[in-house]
């Protein structure tokens, strides 16, 4: 969706943050776990969000600003230490000149996920922490195994990220066994990380949560494994030559939650590994080369309520067996050659509350069988055949709160239909055929849309006029290239919105930015492939909560930026052009 439009990949992952998107799909499945809590910095969020900030966040920001002043910080007490250094590391302002300021601070945690220039030397003060660190995060491609051993100092770790590691070997991956009270561990693009050092992990007995991405070796190494049987997820996604063997050690994990594999070699004999399993909630095997039969052995997963074999190039015949699972909540059969066929099997799910169907063969007369899918919230229906009748069969989902219609033959007056669907809070029509008339039919009863994807439809300034009916929209997208600076305006007055993508609108002038600049919410602001120049980033010094900032192939340059980022938008974190 939207390969032509600048940036657009970037911004939604920057929605992604602050909403549950329906386009996001690597954010449909899986629960909301440690990473989560212990691996962002959420004061630094906090600072973004308040409007008239407290002292002490006016004091946080003004000794970041003159970090380069501090030689200690070891002095103050630990949660001013910890403010400081988490509003570094959210404006990617750590430095190897700065770091040594942290040292003996007793940090509890410290995240350095976007930092790739992390080295031994900073390896040296994260040890320093001792035992008051209880998480932290690496992604450096120059910490090496001596690096990773300076941490045995803390003997407290309960969370662990090593992300880009490629110099850390079985000899570093041992130092971890001394961590006795870790519960999270991931491992993501460290070539090094092999099966036999994979032995190492077999006294962490601890261990609830276990990630492993793009790790080409860890083949054969799950057997070690066996024992951890507190694990309650399991993540192998992107790592080579994975296949059903791997998957027979996990049989015995018998408190697994979630198990995402995402492996193009597993097969149903692989999953006929996990039917003992009882526990697992969540399970997801997009990419596998699995058949409908597979469904044989996930029906004695009693507690599954969320499945996902998107991808995985299953077919109508065996799709009877869908209707045995009953209790999910959430299926993504996306990308599959299914049809309307296997959609009669889904009419006994009506605990179902996500239904993910994009790029199916799905067609009009299909959508008849989820009328009585009376809970379901969220519906993904992009790249189908489904039009205006199809969405007529849609009528009776009145807790429908996601709904995703995109590159489909769904026009201007099949929006209509759309009208008693007023728990709708998401809605995405990425198709050149809406035009303003369809923004119009949207006003009718579909008021309380908090997100609104138009990308590529045809409205013009006029059109925007109607815009003023979506008083709670947060997030916005208007890529159809018809827009000038007066259809703009009438955005101006949005003043809920987070998100705005306007890029691909050829005609739009540093004005734009002076209409924009009362929109103190913003997090992510993308205007590229405009006539927008240097001179008009002075209409953004408002918007203090910003985050990211597209403007690629405009009259704008990264030293620009770089001089608004450094004196008047210390949140900037993401920007583009960057150098």
């Amino acid at each position: 969706m939207g390969s032509v439009c600048s940036c657009k990949r970037d911004h939604y992952a920057d929605e992604n943050i602050t909403r549950r998107g329906f386009s996001g799909r690597y954010f449909k499945f899986g629960s909301k776990w440690l990473e989560s809590s212990l691996f962002l910095p959420a004061a630094c969020c906090q600072f973004q969000q308040s409007h008239c900030p407290s002292l002490m966040e006016v004091c946080i920001c003004k000794i970041c600003e003159d970090i380069d002043k501090y030689r200690s910080f070891s002095m103050l007490p630990r949660d001013i230490s910890q403010l400081i250094f988490n509003h570094l590391v959210d404006s990617c302002s750590l430095s190897d000149s700065c770091i040594e300021a942290f040292r003996d601070c007793a940090l509890h945690d410290m995240c350095m996920r976007e930092h790739m220039r992390v080295n031994n030397k900073w390896m040296d003060v994260i040890s320093s922490q001792g035992s008051s660190l209880l998480s932290a995060y690496i992604s450096s491609t120059e910490v090496t195994d001596f690096g990773l051993s300076l941490l045995r100092n803390c003997s407290n770790l309960q969370a662990l990220g090593l992300d880009c590691c490629d110099k850390i070997s079985a000899r570093g991956i041992k130092h971890i066994a001394g961590f006795t009270d870790l519960t999270y561990l991931s491992f993501r693009k460290c070539n090094g990380i092999s099966a036999e050092s994979m032995k190492s992990l077999s006294g962490s007995m601890k261990l609830v949560k276990l990630e492993f991405e793009r790790c080409p070796l860890v083949h054969g190494g799950f057997i070690h494994l066996e024992g951890l049987t507190n694990l309650e997820s399991l993540t192998i996604r992107n790592c080579k030559f994975i296949t059903d063997s791997d998957l027979k050690p996990l049989a015995g994990l018998v408190n697994l939650k979630e198990l995402q594999i995402s492996c193009i070699d597993i097969t149903n004999v692989g999953v006929s590994y996990l039917r003992d399993l009882y526990k697992l909630v969540v399970l997801n095997l997009e990419g596998s080369v699995v058949t409908a039969s597979c469904l044989d052995y996930l029906t004695a997963l009693t507690s599954l309520k969320s499945l996902n074999v998107n991808r995985c190039h299953l077919l109508d015949d065996g799709c009877e067996k869908f209707s045995a699972l009953s209790s999910l909540k959430e299926l993504n059969l996306g990308f599959n050659n299914i049809t309307d066929t296997c959609l009669v099997q889904l009419k006994g799910m009506t605990k179902l509350e996500g239904l993910y169907l994009d790029s199916c063969r799905i067609s009009n007369d299909g959508l008849a069988h989820l009328a009585g899918l009376s809970n379901l919230k969220a519906l993904e229906l992009s790249d189908t055949e489904v039009g205006r009748n199809g969405i007529l069969q849609l009528s009776g989902l009145t807790k429908l709160e996601d709904l995703n219609l995109s590159f489909t033959s769904v026009a201007d007056s099949g929006l209509k239909e759309l009208s008693g669907l007023t728990s709708l809070r998401s809605l995405n029509l990425d198709a050149r055929q809406i035009t303003d008339s369809g923004l119009a039919v949207l006003t009718a009863g579909l008021t309380g849309l908090t997100h609104l994807d138009l990308f590529g439809a045809q409205i013009t300034d006029s059109g925007t006029k109607y815009l003023s009916y979506f008083k709670n929209l947060q997030s916005l997208d208007l890529c159809g290239g018809q827009l000038t600076d007066a259809g703009v305006k009438n955005i101006k007055d949005l003043t809920s919105l987070t998100l705005l993508n306007l890029s691909q609108n050829l005609k739009l002038s540093d004005t734009a930015l002076e209409f924009l600049s009362g929109l103190t919410s913003l997090v992510s602001l993308n205007v590229s492939n405009s006539r927008i120049t240097s001179d008009g980033l002075q209409h953004l010094k408002p918007l203090k909560n910003l985050h990211s900032l597209y403007l690629e192939y405009c009259g704008v340059t990264a030293s620009e930026i770089k001089k608004l980022q450094a004196t008047t938008l210390p949140n900037l974190v993401r920007y583009r052009p960057n150098e």
